[in-house]
């Protein structure tokens, strides 16, 4: 996913996430000149995160979800393992706070 570390190859993916479209018109989106916009997306293509279709002589890209469900799941891990973290933090506070009250009282 390191290809997706350059500014405007991120946004080019924000974009795909709305809806498949040309080089053209992510290049007028994004304000860039078209041959900035293909080498991007050549990048991107290679990385596996985009696919193009062509029709008639227009080359439409999309993402590909796979990159995507593979790095979900792997940040799922990611997430049980915090949201474990939480829980004890906030049954610690939680603690804490009846200590507090104890105290006062």
């Amino acid at each position: 996913m390191s290809a997706l570390a350059e500014p405007n190859r991120l946004q080019i993916v924000e974009l795909l996430r709305e809806s498949p479209l040309t080089v053209g018109e992510i290049a007028e989106r994004l304000r860039l000149r078209q041959p900035q916009a293909s080498k991007h997306l050549r990048v991107l293509s290679e990385a596996g995160i985009v696919e193009v279709q062509a029709v008639a002589n227009r080359r439409i890209y999309k993402l590909r979800p796979d990159p995507f469900q593979e790095m979900d799941a792997w940040l799922e891990s990611y997430r049980r393992m915090w949201e474990e973290r939480y829980d004890r933090l906030d049954d610690y506070l939680r603690e804490l706070q009846g200590e507090e009250k104890d105290k006062k009282n």
